[in-house]
């Protein structure tokens, strides 16, 4: 990987440098890798990225690193905290990266500046974008769905998007509530998803690829308001050819760009607005059921409210129930509050609440207060008043609960068998339950009961304590395994997808090494692999060989083509393999 990089020193071993990835272009409107490498720690810095604003930076991670050097049968190692950032490419043309403060240990470091080249992509007519939304004009509050269509018609891959409107403060924004299993969710770093979709479509006579990506917008305030247009890039395959690699296509990177788009908003009325009214902008209808209706007073009654209306439903809050009148003089509402459902289509909500006197006949009708965005007034939806029919409860008094001597006895009560009040007054029904440990030890049901888990307890003691494998051990067979383990794994290279081999090769190759010489193998580099074959076996020239292919096979995993890896590229790889865990011997 070649790094646009200048080191900045500070005191002491702690060297801070900051690192852009150059071995790619960087495209106009794109997201690129920003580095600052502390070397000589292994703790992440406090990084003061206000100097980058403008380029949106956004934290994607932090990684250690360690690299061993031999010099002279003197062995040091370094250890080196990598913290990534992904900035956003401006304008084509040279971009300064200002130096930036980073503090480590309580130090204060500084990085250098760098210096990246962006470049403004080219243009092809197998690429196109549209950007539209669902109306031109709307209300404050008003969800409006921004679509946008990203079409192509060639071997494409890893398209990027450049979308200004989802950094406008002009929005609240949402994703559009799409119950379809083939709509998936993007991330773009920065707290801010988008839904997205691919699809089969004919377009100007032929087969062409549509990207569908949605959002939802809410104009905050009343004004005229500019979309600014959206660009896609992407590498298009131009051509196919033969390398070292197999049969590969190469890419250039080309970008398309959309038409802005105009929203007009406009403000919500004063006149007419009702009290219950909380922001919700459109169309919508409420509904209600309850079950059971033939009820006592103080029995729980299920209470189902169902809102919709349109597809946008995020907006629509919990109906205030302690506010209808007739609701809350009659019954006992729990402050607590489930959470909605969205169920084809409607918002669900579900409550239980309780009649609290038999003169209740129905559930009231509850209202839903909105402004609808098509007639430019105000509207109440109510839902339909629920019959219900409740009776009286039976209120025991302390004399029926207690059966005492001043009150009649209650039959009602005593008909319970050893209900609620057992109406026994002879201490003659008493039974003696008092507990002795030994005679409790002399019965064999007690002792059953007791030594049934101690004997289970030792039986389970016994079998770890036997197959107990202590971490050296552990470690030692892992290395003994890691030669075998690894030549399976390469010899079933060739039958898996050619997308992944380079993937699997490396991974096999890096395992062996972290498997046959305890080290972690997902954090392995080439050179890590050459340092640590030369320490286990002398044999320079095979751990320059297994370096090269590593890096060979990484590069290829990372490029912008297609590789087939060979069987007799695998097959050097595993006498490559052999070799090594020979010489180790």
């Amino acid at each position: 990987m070649l790094l646009a990089v200048v080191t900045a020193t500070a005191s002491g071993q702690v060297r801070v440098s900051a690192q852009v990835d150059t071995s790619r272009d960087i495209y106009v409107g794109e997201n690129f890798a920003y580095y600052v490498v502390i070397e000589g720690s292994d703790k992440p810095g406090q990084v003061d990225l206000e100097p980058l604003r403008q380029y949106d930076p956004q934290s994607t991670g932090n990684r250690r690193q360690s690299s061993t050097n031999i010099i002279n049968s003197k062995v040091t190692t370094t250890t080196t905290m990598i913290m990534t950032y992904s900035l956003r490419a401006g304008e084509a043309g040279l971009m300064r990266l200002p130096s930036l403060s980073v503090v480590v240990d309580g130090k204060t470091y500084r990085t250098n500046p760098v210096a990246v080249n962006v470049t403004k992509p080219g243009t092809t007519d197998q690429l196109d974008i549209e950007m539209e939304l669902s109306q031109q004009r709307c209300f404050v509050g008003q969800a409006v769905l921004l679509t946008i269509k990203f079409y192509f018609s060639a071997n494409t891959k890893s398209p990027q998007f450049n979308i200004p409107v989802l950094d406008s403060d002009a929005f609240y924004f949402e994703n559009p509530d799409v119950l379809n299993q083939e709509v998936q969710e993007h991330d773009f770093g920065n707290g801010v998803t988008i839904l997205y979709s691919q699809h089969q479509v004919t377009r100007a006579g032929r087969p062409t690829n549509l990207l569908l990506l949605r959002k939802i917008l809410i104009p905050k305030s009343s004004g005229s308001m500019r979309i600014e247009p959206t660009t896609a890039t992407a590498d298009v395959a131009v051509a196919r050819s033969n390398s070292f690699f197999g049969s590969q296509f190469r890419y250039k990177r080309f970008m398309v760009t959309s038409e802005p788009v105009e929203l007009t908003v406009l403000p919500l009325p004063e006149e007419g607005k009702p009290a219950e009214f909380y922001g919700l902008v459109g169309q919508y209808t409420i509904q209600a059921s309850a079950s059971p209706t033939d009820v006592s007073v103080g029995d729980p009654v299920t209470l189902s409210i169902k809102i919709g209306g349109g597809e946008y439903l995020k907006p629509v809050r919990w109906p205030a129930l302690e506010q209808v009148p007739e609701l809350a003089a009659n019954f006992k509402i729990p402050t607590q509050k489930a959470s909605p459902t969205i169920v084809d289509g409607f918002k669900v909500f579900t409550q239980t609440i309780r009649a609290n006197n038999d003169n209740v006949t129905e559930i009231p009708s509850i209202p839903l207060a909105y402004f609808d965005a098509e007639t430019g007034k105000y509207a109440i939806a109510k839902t339909e008043p629920i019959k219900l029919d409740v009776a009286p409860t039976k209120i025991l008094t302390n004399a029926d609960l207690e059966g005492a001597d001043l009150a009649p006895v209650n039959r009602e009560v005593e008909a319970i068998k050893k209900g609620l009040s057992a109406n026994y007054e002879d201490l003659d029904v008493l039974e003696d339950m008092s507990f002795s440990p030994l005679a409790a030890l002399a019965h064999p049901g007690y002792a059953v009961l007791c030594g049934a888990p101690l004997l289970a307890f030792a039986s389970s003691l016994l079998i770890r304590l036997s197959g107990r494998t202590s971490p050296e051990k552990a470690a030692a067979k892992r290395r003994r395994q890691a030669c075998g383990k690894a030549l399976g794994q390469l010899k079933r290279i060739a039958s898996a997808n050619p997308e992944r081999q380079s993937e699997l090769l490396v991974g096999a190759m890096k395992q062996y090494i972290g498997e046959r010489f305890d080290k972690t193998a997902g954090s392995l580099t080439g050179d890590d692999c050459y340092d640590i074959i030369v320490a286990s076996t002398d044999d320079a020239p095979a751990a320059d060989k297994f370096r090269e292919a590593v890096t060979s096979f990484e590069a290829a995993r990372y490029a912008s083509l297609e590789v087939n890896i060979t069987s007799e590229r695998v097959k050097e790889v595993i006498e490559l393999i052999r070799r090594i865990e020979k010489n180790c011997r």
